[in-house]
C-alpha cells in the first residue's frame, strides 16, 4: 500500500511539474479562438465546460485498457506500477497534451491530419488507414469485454450483450456530442470515482500487501515471458496509448479555451494513470502469487479478474457497481472509437457530417465491418489490438517531435519517447506470432536498428528554426 500510494504521487506530482513543463513549452495562446467557437456546428464543434470536457476525456480514453492491461502487467510483478508512472508521466501525458493541442491549432483535426502536417502526405495517409483499423479494433475489444462480464453478471448469452452494445454505439455515433455523451458521462465519472476510490479503501482496509513479503523488482512472470518488450505492449492505457490520440481531437472539438489543455488532456492522462496502478496492484496484492493470478487469468481472463476482486473487497452490492464502473469505462471509449473512425473517414472523403444521411452512410458500413470482427478469437483482437495501439502512439509522438524542432524548441521532450516506442514496436513486430516469429535477440536487434535509423532520419531533416543549410542544399 505504501508503494502504491508512493506511485499515485509521484503521477500527481507529475502533473503540477513535468506537465507544466510541458505546457510551457508548447505555448497555449488564450487569447485565440478554439475551434469550439469558430466551427460551431451543434453536432461535432460544441463548446462545452471545461469539467464536462475533462470528463468525457477521461471516460473516453479510460477502456479496458487501464484494467485489463495492468491486470495482465501484474504477472510481472511490482516493476509494471514503474513502468505505469514513469511511461504516464514521461510519455503518455506528453503524447495526450500534443494530441490535444495540436488538433486544436489544425482547427479540431482528427490524428492523420496532424499527422500529416507535421510528417508529410506519406504518413497522413498510411494514418488514415491505420488509424480507422486501430478504431476498429477498439470498438471491437471494447464490446467483447464488456459483454462478457454482463454475460456473467446476468446469467445472459454474451451475443445478446454484444447485440445490445453495438445497438448503442450506433445511436452514440450518430447524435450530436452533447446528447448522450454530455449528458450522461458525469453519471458514468461518479460510477468511475466510486469503482476506483472504492477498490483502494477496500484494498485498505482488507490489509492485504504483497504477498512475496517485500517489493521484488525481478521479473515474476509465471511463465517467464520477458519485460522486454511485451510489458510495454502490454500496458498501453495508464502509460502511453496512441488510441488517446484518436480521441483528443474530439474533446479539442469541444474546449474553449487553450489554457485548458493541460488540465483536460495531460490531467486525464494522470488520471487514467491513477486507475491504472490501482488494478496492477490489486493484480499483485490480492492473489498469494504471481502463479495464482495467473490460474484466475487462464480460467475467465482479466474479466474473471475483476468479478473476484470487486465482489470480494466491496461485498456483492459495492462489487456489482464496481464491475459496473468497468462495463461501462470501455462502453464510453468503444462508443467514441467508432465516432472518431466516423470523423476520420468523413475528413477523408471530405463528406460533410451535419446532417444524419451523410453520417449514416459513413457509420452503418463501419458498424458492419465491425460486427465481423467480432466473430474471431478475442485473444488475436487483443494482441493486435496492443501492437497498433503503441504504434499509433509512436507516429504521434514523431509528429509532436517533429512540431517543436520545426518551432525551434526542446523536441528531445518528444523524441526520446518516440525512440523508446519505436523500438518496442518494431521489436515486438519482429518478434510476436502476430509478426514475424522471430527470436527475442534479433527481434530486439531490429526494433534497435530501427529505431536508430528513425532518429538519424528525423535529426536530418528536421532542424530547429533558422538553422542553416549545408551548400549542398542551398539552391
Amino acid at each position: 500500500m505504501t508503494w502504491l500510494l508512493l506511485c499515485i504521487g509521484l503521477l500527481i506530482a507529475g502533473y503540477f511539474t513535468y506537465g507544466k513543463f510541458i505546457e510551457r513549452l508548447f505555448g497555449p495562446r488564450p487569447e485565440l479562438d478554439t475551434p469550439a467557437v469558430t466551427m460551431a456546428d451543434g453536432v461535432d464543434y460544441v463548446p462545452m465546460s471545461d469539467k464536462k470536457v475533462y470528463l468525457v476525456q477521461l471516460l473516453n480514453i479510460a477502456g479496458l485498457g487501464p484494467i485489463f492491461g495492468p491486470i495482465l502487467g501484474a504477472l510481472y510483478g511490482p516493476v509494471a506500477m514503474l513502468w505505469i508512472v514513469f511511461g504516464c508521466v514521461f510519455a503518455g501525458a506528453v503524447h495526450d497534451y500534443f494530441s490535444g493541442m495540436l488538433s486544436v491549432r489544425a482547427r479540431g483535426a482528427s490524428v492523420p491530419t496532424v499527422v500529416g502536417q507535421q510528417l508529410g502526405s506519406f504518413a497522413k495517409h498510411f494514418m488514415n488507414i491505420f488509424a480507422v483499423l486501430l478504431l476498429l479494433l477498439v470498438g471491437v475489444v471494447f464490446v467483447l469485454g464488456p459483454a462478457k462480464l454482463l454475460g456473467d453478471l446476468s446469467g445472459t448469452t454474451v451475443a445478446a450483450w454484444v447485440a445490445a452494445i453495438f445497438a448503442y454505439y450506433i445511436i452514440a455515433t450518430l447524435v450530436p456530442i452533447d446528447k448522450i455523451i454530455g449528458r450522461l458521462y458525469p453519471i458514468f465519472g461518479a460510477l468511475l470515482v466510486f469503482m476506483s476510490v472504492g477498490l483502494l479503501l477496500g484494498q485498505f482496509a482488507s490489509g492485504n500487501g504483497f504477498h512475496s513479503g517485500g517489493l521484488d523488482f525481478g521479473n515474476l512472470h509465471p511463465d517467464g515471458l520477458p519485460l522486454w518488450p511485451l510489458l510495454f505492449i502490454t500496458i498501453a492505457c495508464g502509460a502511453v496509448s496512441g488510441f488517446h490520440a484518436t480521441q483528443s481531437p474530439l474533446m479539442a472539438r469541444c474546449m474553449q479555451n487553450e489554457r485548458s489543455g493541460r488540465f483536460i488532456f495531460t490531467g486525464a492522462m494522470i488520471g487514467e494513470g491513477v486507475i491504472a496502478l490501482i488494478w496492477c496492484s490489486l493484480g499483485i496484492s490480492f492473489y498469494e502469487s504471481p502463479e495464482a493470478l495467473n490460474a484466475v487469468l487462464a480460467s475467465g481472463g482479466p474479466a474473471a479478474v475483476v468479478h473476484q476482486v470487486s465482489t470480494s473487497l466491496l461485498g456483492m452490492v459495492g462489487g456489482v457497481l464496481a464491475i459496473l464502473g468497468v462495463v461501462i469505462l470501455p462502453i464510453t471509449s468503444g462508443d467514441t472509437a467508432f465516432r472518431s473512425a466516423r470523423l476520420i473517414i468523413a475528413d477523408f472523403l471530405k463528406l460533410p457530417q451535419q446532417s444524419l444521411p451523410k453520417r449514416l452512410l459513413i457509420a452503418l458500413p463501419m458498424f458492419v465491418v465491425g460486427y465481423l470482427i467480432t466473430q474471431a478469437e478475442f485473444g488475436v483482437i487483443w494482441r493486435y489490438f496492443g501492437w497498433a495501439n503503441q504504434t499509433t502512439a509512436m507516429i504521434m509522438l514523431w509528429a509532436a517531435a517533429a512540431y517543436l524542432a520545426k518551432e525551434g524548441k526542446l523536441h528531445w521532450v518528444c523524441t526520446l519517447p518516440a525512440i523508446f516506442m519505436t523500438a518496442v514496436t518494431f521489436t515486438y513486430l519482429a518478434h510476436a506470432e502476430i509478426g514475424f516469429g522471430l527470436g527475442m535477440q534479433p527481434a530486439t536487434l531490429i526494433g534497435l536498428g530501427v529505431a536508430l535509423a528513425f532518429t538519424v532520419a528525423f535529426l536530418l531533416k528536421y532542424r530547429p528554426a533558422g538553422t542553416p543549410a549545408t551548400v549542398e542544399e542551398q539552391p
